[in-house]
């Protein structure tokens, strides 16, 4: 199998429209973690993605008959731009369908290209079931983003580029999975020309499609996949990707939202330059298996695969960046309500830089507060610690997703006198009319208590929403809940809502 793709990346016509990204050390990732990283820079195409390659060597290869019927492509963004590139190089008609979640910067970008595009669903399966149905109506070419050998071949002309660039030994190459076309081929020639050469997927940990199928031998499709890296948000590993990636990918490491956020910041400092979400994954995992696995002085590559990023979402990911460095703590803590305390909590917190500092008065004995502090990596515990010594009660409120993403700007909003409230976080596809639809939904029916909403610029919309359901008719809100179609998570046990929010502080 492997000499047969062998054959067809050798073969693939990519050069017309893309360029020999360059391979380029990273000087103080290399320092830091004690080994020797590179970085493929793909993010440096021409249309800021290694997509165009699979693309055009598809399109390039279409019969005349293929081309005159004009070509369709389900995407959610970076295979669009390629199809969008290789249609006008070779001045053929086409139409991309996009979910209407895709960043406005790779919409626009298509259009700048010359391809037509239709903005439905909200996530790229949809926009993929709506493209199938068009190019069956219309008799359009339908090219896919990766099921496909001829797309999978040009996708492995990276690999064909890294044994040039680097002829030492490789140990590993750090690859991004979406629906599996890019790893595919470069496993594909790497195991045939570097047997030792470890391939390592890296996937989102809420969008782990290839992690799923190879613990369950077989392609399994997610419920539900997450947003944030919206460039690999796909549900089902692709069949011919996954036939070689059973065979020939060696492992798969999956990583946070704020991991990925780090390697983001990682990648700028760097090269000065901007990767999206999934463009930064292959670096989040390099990172994660170095604190992991603890190698020394191994020449590691990561595939820095694309930078189409809509500039406001980058508030977001600065947020989090800290947090997945593991050199932020965020803290809930209880001190004495009296003059002075304050200043006796900061002392004992030293001369550490505070990132945060939240509180409000709500009763006489005391205070709640919200606070981050930066600190060394691994230092996080003995900081508590140090802290509950001083009888400090104190709350690690880091990884707990309703305090980072709501409450750290709602500090103080207690309501005593309030009963039969029930606290839930909803996420929704952000959209123009997008939260007027989520409240549209909810018709008056209940008195909402507590709101917070807050645009990031990303895929996403995120609301926490407090309400007062009487027991009486909870049964007839939690079937509301399941009917809408809106992912949800009660949060009215959550510490950080009864520290801050709730109508009373825990015992």
């Amino acid at each position: 199998m492997l000499d047969k793709y062998v054959a067809r990346i050798l073969r693939a016509r990519v050069y017309d429209v893309a360029v020999e990204s360059p391979l380029e050390p990273a000087k103080h990732l290399s320092r830091l973690l004690r080994n020797h990283i590179y970085m493929k820079r793909e993010d440096l195409q021409p249309v800021f993605s290694f997509k165009l390659r699979g693309a055009y060597n598809k399109i390039s290869q279409l019969t005349e008959a293929e081309r005159q019927a004009g070509i369709i492509a389900a995407s959610a963004g970076n295979h669009a731009q390629g199809v969008a590139l290789a249609a006008h190089q070779l001045h053929l008609a086409a139409l991309i369908v996009m979910p209407r979640t895709t960043p406005e910067i790779k919409i626009n970008a298509v259009r700048r290209l010359g391809a037509d595009t239709l903005l439905f669903g909200d996530s790229y399966d949809e926009a993929y079931q709506e493209a199938h149905q068009i190019a069956l109506k219309r008799g359009l070419t339908f090219i896919h983003p990766y099921d496909d050998p001829d797309v999978i071949a040009g996708q492995g002309t990276v690999a064909v580029e890294l044994v040039r660039q680097f002829q030492h030994p490789i140990d590993a190459v750090f690859v991004p999975v979406g629906g599996g076309g890019l790893i595919a081929g470069i496993a594909a020639y790497l195991k045939f020309v570097r047997p030792n050469t470890l391939v390592i997927g890296v996937e989102p940990e809420d969008s782990d499609c290839l992690n799923q199928a190879l613990k369950a031998g077989r392609r399994v499709c997610l419920k539900q996949v997450g947003l944030f890296a919206d460039g690999v948000a796909v549900k089902q590993i692709g069949k011919e990707p996954f036939q070689i990636a059973q065979h020939h990918v060696d492992e798969v490491i999956t990583v946070s939202t704020d991991e990925i956020c780090a390697a983001t910041k990682d990648l700028f400092d760097e090269t000065r330059s901007i990767a999206e979400p999934a463009g930064a994954l292959a670096m989040a995992g390099l990172k994660k298996y170095v604190e992991t696995r603890q190698p020394e002085n191994q020449h590691l590559i990561a595939i820095t695969s694309g930078a189409n990023i809509n500039f406001d979402r980058l508030r977001h990911m600065a947020e989090r960046t800290l947090l997945g460095e593991h050199r932020e703590l965020l803290m809930a803590v209880t001190i004495p309500e009296q003059p002075g305390s304050f200043l006796s909590f900061c002392e004992a917190l030293g001369q550490r830089n505070i990132t945060e500092f939240n509180y409000r008065y709500a009763q006489a004995a005391q205070a709640h507060i919200f606070v981050g502090v930066q600190i060394e990596r691994h230092e996080a515990e003995l900081l508590m610690a140090s802290l509950r010594e001083k009888h400090y009660a104190v709350t690690d409120m880091t990884t707990n997703d309703l305090a980072i993403e709501h409450m750290r700007f709602m500090v103080g909003g207690h309501a005593p006198n309030i009963i039969d409230e029930l606290v839930y976080r909803f996420e929704f596809p952000e959209r123009p009319g997008a939260l007027l639809s989520f409240l549209t939904a909810l018709s008056g029916r209940w008195n909402i208590t507590l709101f917070h909403y807050r645009n990031h610029g990303s895929a996403f919309g995120r609301v926490l929403m407090g309400m007062q359901v009487p027991s009486r008719d909870r049964a007839r809100f939690k079937s509301f809940l399941k009917e809408a179609g809106i992912a949800f998570q009660e949060e009215t046990q959550n510490p950080a809502y009864a520290l801050f929010a709730g109508d009373k502080s825990p015992a």
